[in-house]
C-alpha cells in the first residue's frame, strides 16, 4: 500500500482524534458534506421530477407532438388537415411512436342557470387513447367513441364542473357560433370529470365526439383537424421530431406539446437555472468547510508534519496524506447525507405529503424523479471536486520547516 494512503488511514482512525480539536473539526466537516448532499439530492430530484411531470401531463393530454394545418395558425378552431403529403401510416410505423389519434376542435360556450364558461370542444374519434386519458379522471368514465353517429357524452374538467355546478350524468347546453350564421346549440351529458393540474387545459378543454365538430364546422366525415402523436418515451420527442415532419406535408406543421404554451416552457426552463444555482452554492459551502478542515488539521498536526519531513517524506507525499485524510473524513458525511436525502425523497414519492398549488406550479404534489445515475454522480462529483479544491491549500505544508515544526507546541 502507498505511504500517503496508509498513513492517512492510520491518523483518520487513530484514537487520538477522539479527545482533541480534531473531533469537533471532523464533525463540522461531515455535517457540511451531509447537508450539501441532502440539499443537492432534493433539488435535483424534485426539479427534474417537476419538469418530467409537467411535460408528461402536457403530452399525455394533447399529444407529445401535434400536427395541424397552417391555416389554423393560433386559432382554437382547427382548419381541415391537408392530406397532400400527409402519411399517417408512416408516422405510426416510426419505432418510438406509441399511438396516433385524430381530432378536430371548435370553440363554444357552456351555460346553465348557474354560470357560463368559454370552452374548447376537442372532438376525438374511435382511435382516442382512453387508457392514457384515464389517469386524469377523478369522477365518472371516459366517453366511448366508435366513429358512428353522435355521442353526446363529454368529459369536462373539474374547474368547469365547479364553475357550472355540474356533476357526472348532468346535462349541459353548449352554444357554438359561426360567422354570419345563427348559433348552434348542442345538449351534452357529463360522463366524466378530469383534472390535469395545468390551468391552461383545465380552464378550457372539453373532450367529446369528433362528429359534432365535423357537423358544426361543415367538415366531411373523413376530414380531421389535426393529429396527436404519442411516444413510448417522452425523451424521444426531440430526436424524432424531424422524422415526423417528413410525413406531414408542406401545408401542415408539427408542434411539440410544451411549445404550445410558452409560459409553461419558460417555467420548465427555470428549473435548470435553479438547480444549477443551488448546487453551485451548496458545493461552494462544502468546499469552504472542507478547506477549513484541512487547514486546521495541518496546523494541529504541525509536529507530525515536521517529523515526517525529518524521516524523509516529501512535501508531495505529506500533501497527499492530508488530502486523503480529509476525503476519508468526508465519506461518512456522504453516506449519512444520501441516507437522509433519499429517505426524505422516498417518503415524498410514495406518500405525496408535500402539496403544491397547481395554479402556480402546474402540479398538485411535489414530484420526485429518482435517477440512480444522478444520485451517484452527485456524491462522486462532490468528492472529486472537493479533492481538487484541497490541492492548493495543501501547499501550506511545504512552508512548514521541519526544525521549527518539531519544536512547535
Amino acid at each position: 500500500m502507498k505511504f500517503p494512503l496508509y498513513f492517512s488511514r492510520k491518523i483518520a482512525f487513530s484514537k487520538d482524534n477522539k479527545n482533541n480539536l480534531s473531533r469537533v473539526i471532523v464533525i463540522i466537516g461531515r455535517l457540511s458534506v451531509a447537508l450539501g448532499i441532502i440539499v443537492s439530492l432534493i433539488t435535483v430530484s424534485t426539479g427534474l421530477g417537476s419538469k418530467k411531470a409537467i411535460k408528461e401531463r402536457l403530452g399525455d393530454f394533447s399529444g407529445h407532438i401535434t400536427v395541424r394545418s397552417t391555416k389554423s395558425n393560433s386559432s382554437n378552431n382547427t382548419s381541415v388537415l391537408d392530406k397532400d403529403g400527409l402519411d399517417v401510416k408512416s408516422i405510426k410505423t416510426l419505432p418510438d411512436v406509441a399511438a396516433v389519434q385524430q381530432y378536430a376542435m371548435v370553440t363554444g360556450i357552456m351555460r346553465n342557470e348557474h354560470n357560463f364558461a368559454g370552452v374548447i370542444f376537442k372532438g376525438v374519434d374511435k382511435d382516442f387513447d382512453s387508457l392514457r386519458f384515464k389517469k386524469f379522471l377523478i369522477a365518472g368514465k371516459t366517453p366511448f367513441f366508435n366513429g358512428e353517429g353522435y355521442n353526446n357524452g363529454v368529459a369536462i374538467s373539474e374547474k368547469i364542473a365547479n364553475d357550472l355546478h355540474l356533476k357526472v350524468n348532468d346535462s349541459i347546453v353548449t352554444v357554438f357560433s359561426k360567422a354570419d350564421q345563427k348559433p348552434i346549440y348542442r345538449n351534452f351529458e357529463v360522463v366524466g370529470i378530469y383534472k390535469t393540474d395545468i390551468k391552461m387545459i383545465d380552464d378550457q378543454f372539453v373532450i367529446g365526439d369528433i362528429n359534432h365538430v365535423r357537423r358544426i364546422m361543415d367538415m366531411s366525415p373523413d376530414q380531421i383537424g389535426g393529429l396527436d402523436i404519442f411516444f413510448k418515451n417522452i425523451n424521444d420527442v426531440d430526436e424524432d421530431f424531424p422524422q415526423v415532419e417528413k410525413f406531414i406535408g408542406y401545408k401542415n406543421y408539427a408542434e411539440k406539446a410544451n411549445d404550445k404554451y410558452p409560459q409553461i416552457n419558460d417555467w420548465i426552463g427555470l428549473f435548470d437555472t435553479n438547480i444549477g444555482i443551488i448546487i453551485s452554492i451548496m458545493l461552494l459551502v462544502v468546499i469552504i468547510n472542507i478547506i477549513m478542515v484541512l487547514l486546521i488539521l495541518i496546523i494541529e498536526r504541525t509536529n507530525s508534519i515536521g517529523l515526517l519531513k525529518t524521516l524523509g517524506a516529501t512535501n508531495g507525499q505529506i500533501r497527499a496524506t492530508f488530502i486523503n485524510y480529509t476525503l476519508i473524513i468526508m465519506v461518512p458525511g456522504l453516506l449519512y447525507g444520501n441516507l437522509i436525502g433519499l429517505g426524505l425523497l422516498f417518503i415524498q414519492k410514495y406518500t405525496g405529503i408535500i402539496k403544491l398549488n397547481p395554479a402556480n406550479y402546474y402540479v398538485s404534489v411535489v414530484p420526485v424523479d429518482l435517477n440512480p445515475l444522478l444520485i451517484i454522480s452527485i456524491s462522486v462529483g462532490i468528492l472529486i471536486i472537493s479533492g481538487m479544491a484541497l490541492v492548493i491549500p495543501s501547499y501550506l505544508i511545504s512552508k512548514i520547516s521541519p526544525v521549527k515544526a518539531i519544536k512547535y507546541n
